[in-house]
């Protein structure tokens, strides 16, 4: 029986890459998505006429704790079981102190954190019972802080702090592990100038912005690292440095 894994926010970008390369290893794709329906179900038409009934679809708003649910629920009920898990998802925005309320702090914290967290809970028991593995996505600015952002920060942060926790608290049966983004992508409905990707560059040891490939292949090294738990992997052209 092929493995399967769950990946948030998996029908665009970031999530759509890492899902292409867990189905270029065989394994069935179950693909969340909250607005992207389009999206995501291009992708898995896409992946089902090459290999039938090989990805499936799943709506859920992952900053309402009922939906998180839903999703698990109904993640277990696709193929009968589940090896792995992708917390992808996430919500970028920024927040001056001036102007943040309440609201801006529930959906930054859910999709970033408590969704995550969350999802792990509900899904530790067919994880551990298939020695399975969860990799949550943070962000290399929680250790250099990024202006005007401090809850979506403190999102991540958090998810990275859950990351070593919980590899220690699940080992030995599911590993768990993150991977850091550097520069890869503009954010959601923004573009950057020529002028301001250069700037970003030049804070860039390797002198060029990263791909959503790059990030794919650092979530099938982690995948295939049966050694490998409670770290996190910066894919940032060594901007962390």
């Amino acid at each position: 029986m092929k493995k399967v894994i769950l990946i948030t926010g998996a029908a665009k970008r970031i999530g759509r890459e890492i899902a292409w390369a867990f189905f270029k290893k065989e394994w069935n794709i179950i693909i969340h998505f909250n607005t992207s329906k389009a999206d995501a179900n291009y992708l898995a038409s896409e992946m089902n006429e090459i290999r039938a009934n090989s990805a499936s679809i799943i709506q859920a708003n992952l900053e309402q704790t009922k939906e998180v649910e839903f999703l698990a629920k109904q993640a277990l009920k696709k193929y009968k079981r589940l090896d792995a898990l992708i917390n992808n998802a996430s919500t970028f925005y920024p927040t001056p102190i001036e102007k943040f309320s309440e609201n801006d702090w529930e959906a930054l914290m859910g999709s970033n954190l408590k969704a995550p967290l969350f999802l792990i809970q509900a899904l530790y028991e067919e994880l551990r019972k298939n020695n399975g593995f969860v990799i949550n996505v943070t962000d290399i600015n929680i250790n250099q802080t990024l202006k005007n952002h401090s809850i979506y920060l403190a999102a991540k942060s958090g998810l990275n702090t859950i990351t070593r926790a919980l590899a220690k608290d699940l080992a030995p049966y599911i590993r768990v592990n993150a991977i850091a983004p550097g520069a890869i992508l503009e954010p959601p409905n923004a573009q950057w100038t020529d002028d301001e990707k250069s700037k970003i560059i030049d804070t860039i040891p390797l002198g060029k912005m990263g791909t959503e490939d790059d990030i794919a292949k650092a979530a099938i090294f982690l995948a295939e690292s049966s050694y490998v738990t409670g770290q996190t992997l910066n894919i940032d052209g060594g901007k962390s440095l």
